[in-house]
C-alpha cells in the first residue's frame, strides 16, 4: 500500500507510530492489492476505562466499498495490531464474496449481537434525553441488494443506504433480527 493518511488526536504520531502502521497495513496487500486509500487515526481520550483510552481507526477504500475497523487497547501498539486483525479478516471476506460470480446465493448471515437494552443503568427514563451526537456524509454508490448487503457486512454495520442499480433511487438494506435481511426501497 502505497497511500494512507495518518493522523493523530491528542496524541504526537511519532516516525515509530507512523512505521509501524505502514509495516501493518502493507501487510493486507496480500488479500487486496487493489486498496485505493487508507486513512488511519490515532486517538489518546481522557477516559477512565484505561483499556480504551487508546483507539485506533481504519479505514480502506476499496473497489466498490469500505472496509473499516475501530479498535480500543491500553497499548497503542496493541490496538494497531487488533485494528490489523480485523482489517485482515474483513479484507478475505470481502475479497471472496466480490471474486465470486454474480447470482450466487448469498452467504449464511451470521447472528448479529443481542440488543442492548437502552434503559440499562437508567433510574428514571425520564433523564435521558436522545439527540444526534455524530452526523455523516457519504456518496450514494450505484449497487445491486446484494452487494449492499456484502458491503454491509464488511463495515460490520446494522444497515446500509445505497443507490439501487435497477430502480437509481435511494435504497436501505438491513440486518432483521431473525438473522435475515430486509429491503426498503421507497415508492415515488
Amino acid at each position: 500500500m502505497h497511500i494512507y493518511k495518518l493522523s493523530g488526536r491528542n496524541v504526537e504520531v511519532t516516525d515509530a507510530m507512523r512505521d509501524y502502521v505502514q509495516e501493518k497495513l502493507s501487510r493486507l496487500d496480500r488479500y487486496n492489492d487493489q486498496i485505493t486509500d487508507a486513512r488511519v487515526t490515532l486517538t489518546v481520550r481522557d477516559v477512565r476505562d484505561a483499556d480504551r483510552r487508546n483507539r485506533v481507526e481504519v479505514q480502506l477504500n476499496v473497489p466498490h466499498g469500505i472496509i473499516r475497523a475501530e479498535e480500543h487497547h491500553q497499548d497503542m501498539y496493541a490496538a494497531i495490531d487488533r485494528a490489523s486483525d480485523v482489517l485482515e479478516r474483513q479484507l478475505r471476506k470481502f475479497k471472496t464474496r466480490y471474486m465470486k460470480q454474480r447470482g450466487e446465493a448469498l452467504p449464511t448471515p451470521e447472528p448479529g449481537p443481542a440488543e442492548a437494552d437502552v434503559n440499562a443503568g437508567l433510574d428514571d427514563v425520564g433523564e435521558f434525553r436522545p439527540e444526534i451526537v455524530r452526523q455523516k456524509r457519504f456518496d450514494l454508490r450505484p449497487m445491486s441488494p446484494e452487494d449492499a448487503v456484502a458491503q454491509m457486512e464488511a463495515l460490520g454495520h446494522d444497515f446500509y443506504v445505497f443507490t439501487s442499480m435497477a430502480t437509481g433511487r435511494a435504497a436501505v438494506v438491513y440486518r432483521r433480527r431473525d438473522g435475515h435481511y430486509g429491503l426498503i426501497e421507497p415508492n415515488a
